[in-house]
């Protein structure tokens, strides 16, 4: 394991504080009725997305699910795209037309999120296939949650990659919870690194709490895929400290006490108190960044806020290819 520089550890901090920041702001507009539809956030997960998404270029493709937020700015959806999308503007990264379950950037490599699970494992697979039948030196990466490992996509997917070798990384974001259904209810093997070792897969299992932990493993596997070497799996284990989607209730199905030992183990400020007790950052430092994001996410919000939704007359736009 190498150590990073404080400069490296800076832009993971930075970039999980963009995403924190991102989506607080897209649960209080959601509360305010600014947000049609639904808004799933990524709170208490952003070192997955920070930690992975550090190793990608904008060639290389990522798939997502409805909890995508996180993953397209990691990805390096500008917040502005991110958020008027949210609002249903035209001025978001899909025109206004995905709203939060169906980001879309190919421009950076964010080539979708869904709200049905598990299909973008297959897609992952897909973009695998065809980066290896062109020889191209790219990556597939496939986020899900726990859930979607007993979905077929999953067993499919990952037989898939591994008997032709493709240069796909799966990524299971393990929360604990599929909607309200825990883990341990779902399924009797909660294990999933061992599943990918089923299908003669390589498999790491992850701290998802710890950006660096994330980061030095993805670096790990993404490298090794481009090497020719094949796919693998990370199983990270994390926890979102919200509700599965805002609106919903927060309680009933997990306790006060368990969602409170999570908020302890928050990324952001885990990684903060690392980095100050090893000499790397001062506070001032931090507080400095806090100030950028700020004003960062201020702007999005107000950028979203003041951009005009689609024009009704484009409704039938985009539904067939002009080629």
């Amino acid at each position: 394991m190498t150590t990073l520089n404080k400069e490296e550890s800076l832009a993971l901090w930075r970039k999980m504080l963009l995403i924190r920041r991102s989506e607080e702001q897209l649960a209080k507009s959601y509360a305010a009725g600014m947000i049609p539809g639904a808004c799933h956030t990524y709170i208490g997960e952003e070192a997955v997305a920070t930690g992975v998404c550090a190793h990608l270029t904008f060639e290389d493709a990522v798939f997502s699910t409805h909890r995508g937020h996180g993953h397209a700015l990691a990805k390096g959806v500008p917040p502005r795209e991110l958020i008027a999308e949210l609002f249903g503007r035209v001025t978001g990264c899909s025109r206004g037309r995905g709203g939060s379950m169906h980001l879309f950037s190919p421009e950076v490599g964010m080539m979708g999120t869904s709200g049905i699970v598990g299909p973008c494992i297959l897609q992952a697979t897909g973009a695998g296939y065809s980066f290896k039948l062109q020889s191209m030196d790219r990556v597939g990466v496939a986020f899900f949650g726990d859930g979607a490992v007993s979905n077929g996509a999953f067993h499919e997917g990952l037989n898939m990659a591994a008997i032709w070798d493709l240069p796909t990384i799966f990524v299971c974001e393990d929360n604990m919870y599929a909607t309200e259904v825990p883990f341990t209810d779902a399924t009797r093997n909660q294990d999933v690194a061992a599943r990918a070792a089923t299908y003669g897969m390589n498999a790491l299992t992850v701290d998802g709490n710890d950006v660096v932990a994330v980061y030095q493993a993805a670096g790990e596997v993404i490298q090794r895929a481009r090497a020719g070497n094949g796919p693998s799996l990370l199983h990270c284990k994390t926890y979102r400290t919200r509700p599965h989607s805002e609106g919903m209730r927060d309680g009933g199905y997990r306790t006060v006490e368990e969602v409170e030992y999570w908020k302890g183990r928050d990324p952001i400020t885990t990684l903060k108190a690392n980095m100050i007790a090893a000499g790397q950052a001062s506070e001032a430092e931090f507080e400095a960044i806090e100030a950028e994001i700020k004003a960062v996410v201020e702007d999005a919000a107000e950028f979203a806020k003041n951009s005009p939704y689609p024009d009704p007359d484009t409704a039938t736009n985009y539904i067939y290819s002009a080629q």
